[in-house]
């Protein structure tokens, strides 16, 4: 598991708790700023790392299998024991170095661990309930009025959910949803997307149409996603009897963002380009192919060398007044594939 930030999200996170154990020591003692900054990462990272899922990962998953009172008394429990731990080791550390570290925490020094921890954790799980995107947007109130900018956006639909539904019912279903769009999350992070939306079995992803084109990260992520879903097959065919089979559109354009909401609230799009992609990831089934593109989209970008597109002319689209550009995409072996095909009769 990744650490899902940016470099400058990291070292800023790093000089936080590294600034809290200074503003400790010198509060505290009138001095040792950096012995409290050493105290401080070796105590605090540890629980920020466990929440982060990079390590201890499957005592994660069985706490927050809990009912609540289970989860937090075993949250709290598993914090203190990484307190104590990450405290014995910065003393282990600074004595190496000559300095008489001490090797247990006190009282006051536990409560101020789980202090500085607790609002941290807070708001990173906020950030990564709302998107990175749309957590900076909304701290930094920059929609609060409508904006008009260009975005691009990758609808990506899950096929046949219908019917595995009717063969295993709601409950088996959602679970089953959930893993596919978990299986999107680090392909989007990847290539600098952000997931706007879960509808029913689609999820929409979107980016500022600069970092969408920029060395095609739009359809590099789209690839990358399916190729996820590929790489584990064998563990899909094992846990739920089939591979999932996405569709997926991309299309961008001019669009008006705008923070809406009273008592929650969240960032939205607005425009002719969002409902054209939907309506673009619909032309998936009719043209019975897997990846579509707009050419308007297509036109402003370079394709990966290792993807190629397939002109299928223009198509009414609902909702629009004129006809859309539309082109597949495909993976090149795919093509090469054909290609082979075709010319061995033997094939």
């Amino acid at each position: 598991m990744r650490w899902r930030f940016s470099t400058l999200e990291f070292i800023l996170l790093l000089l936080v708790v590294a600034g809290s154990g200074v503003a400790y020591a010198w509060v505290v003692y009138g001095d040792g700023g950096l012995i409290g900054a050493v105290y401080a990462l070796f105590v605090c990272m540890p629980i920020l790392a466990f929440e982060r899922r990079i390590i201890f990962r499957r005592l994660y998953r069985k706490i927050h299998g809990l009912s609540t009172p289970g989860f937090l008394l075993s949250s709290v429990a598993v914090y203190v024991a990484l307190v104590y731990a990450g405290f014995a080791i910065a003393g282990s550390l600074l004595r190496l170095v000559g300095h008489p570290g001490e090797m247990m925490p006190s009282l006051n020094v536990l409560l101020i661990a789980l202090a500085i921890s607790g609002p941290i954790i807070f708001v990173l799980r906020v950030r990564e309930l709302l998107g990175r995107d749309v957590f900076l947007s909304l701290l930094t109130g920059r929609y609060r009025k409508p904006v008009q900018e260009e975005r691009v956006f990758l609808f990506i639909d899950l096929a046949g959910s219908t019917s595995f539904a009717e063969r295993f019912g709601d409950l088996r279903t959602q679970e089953y949803l959930g893993r596919v769009f978990a299986s999107m999350a680090d392909p989007v992070l990847r290539h600098g997307g952000s997931i706007d939306d879960y509808v029913g079995d689609a999820a929409v992803i979107t980016w500022p149409f600069d970092r969408a084109i920029a060395d095609a990260a739009c359809i590099r992520c789209a690839f990358d996603i399916l190729d996820r879903i590929d790489t584990d097959a064998h563990r899909w065919r094992k846990d739920y009897g089939e591979v999932p089979r996405l569709r997926a559109a991309l299309h961008g354009g001019t669009i008006v963002a705008a923070e809406i909401g009273v008592d929650r609230h969240k960032i939205t799009y607005f425009g002719d380009t969002v409902n054209t992609t939907a309506r673009l990831e619909g032309l998936c089934r009719t043209l019975d192919r897997q990846i579509l593109i707009s050419a308007d989209l297509l036109r402003r970008m370079r394709l990966p060398a290792s993807v190629r597109s397939e002109d299928l002319g223009e198509h009414e689209v609902k909702g629009r007044g004129q006809k859309l550009g539309v082109s597949s995409l495909r993976a090149a072996s795919l093509f090469q594939g054909s290609s082979n095909c075709a010319a061995d009769p033997e094939s």
